[in-house]
C-alpha cells in the first residue's frame, strides 16, 4: 500500500468528509469492501502525516510514519467495532506508532537538519489553515513546547478534533487537555512577541491558527 502521495488531484483542496463517514467507510472496509479502505485511507491520510510530524518524531520518517500507521490499522480492522470515531482510533494508532518510533531510536544521536526539517514541515502544511509561511514558523514554535502540551495543540487547534476525542486519543482527561491546550497557546504567543522583539524587520504576526484558537 502506498500513501506518501496525496490522494487528491492537483489543485483541489484535500478537505476531510465528516466523522461519520470516515468511520462508516472504516465500518465498511472491516467488512472486506475494499473501495471503503481507499475511501477510508485517502480521507485521514493527510490528518496523520500531519500529526506524526508534528507529534515530535524525526521529520525524516514521517513518511513511514503514516504508512507504519495504516499498516496498523488495515490489520486490526477486524477489532474496530465503531465505538469511537474512526479518526479517534487511527490518530491513537499514529501516536502509538510514533512512540514505538522514539523508543527504537532513543540510544541514537538524533541527527538535525534544518533545511530536510523545515521541507518535512512544509509536505505537511496545509494551505488553508495556517498559511504556508506561518506555518513553518508555527512548525519551529510548536518544537520547543513539552511533547504533551504540543500534541494537545495540533490535535485540537491544527488538525480540529473536539476536545473530548483529543483527550481520547492522548488517553487523558478532557479538562487536562484543554489545560494543555490555553497552557501552549500562551508560550506560544509569549515565544513569537520575543522573537519579534529581537528583529522587529522581520515580524510575521501572530499564525492565524494561535489567535483563532
Amino acid at each position: 500500500m502506498t500513501t506518501a502521495a496525496s490522494p487528491y488531484p492537483p489543485g483541489e483542496p484535500e478537505a476531510t468528509p465528516g466523522e461519520e463517514s470516515i468511520t462508516a467507510w472504516a465500518l465498511a472496509a472491516r467488512a472486506g469492501d475494499a473501495d471503503a479502505v481507499e475511501r477510508f485511507v485517502r480521507a485521514l491520510h493527510r490528518d496523520v502525516r500531519r500529526y506524526v510530524t508534528f507529534l515530535g518524531a524525526d521529520p525524516q520518517s514521517a513518511d513511514d510514519l503514516a504508512q507504519d500507521t495504516f499498516l496498523r490499522a488495515l490489520g486490526s480492522l477486524h477489532r474496530f467495532e465503531g465505538r469511537c470515531s474512526a479518526r479517534t482510533w487511527l490518530l491513537s494508532i499514529a501516536r502509538r506508532a510514533v512512540a514505538d518510533s522514539i523508543r527504537r531510536t532513543s540510544s541514537r544521536p538524533r541527527l538535525s537538519d534544518t533545511e530536510d526539517w523545515e521541507a518535512a514541515v512544509e509536505r505537511a502544511q496545509s494551505r488553508d489553515l495556517p498559511g504556508f509561511d506561518e506555518g513553518v514558523v508555527l512548525a519551529a514554535l510548536l518544537d520547543a513546547l513539552p511533547a504533551d502540551r504540543r500534541e494537545a495543540f495540533v490535535l485540537t487547534q491544527l488538525l480540529g478534533l473536539p476536545y473530548a476525542q483529543a483527550a481520547a486519543v492522548s488517553d487523558c482527561p478532557v479538562g487536562t487537555v484543554r489545560s494543555r491546550v490555553a497552557r501552549a497557546r500562551t508560550a506560544l504567543l509569549r515565544s513569537l512577541s520575543e522573537a519579534e522583539g529581537e528583529d522587529e524587520t522581520e515580524g510575521e504576526g501572530v499564525p492565524a491558527v494561535m489567535a483563532a484558537a
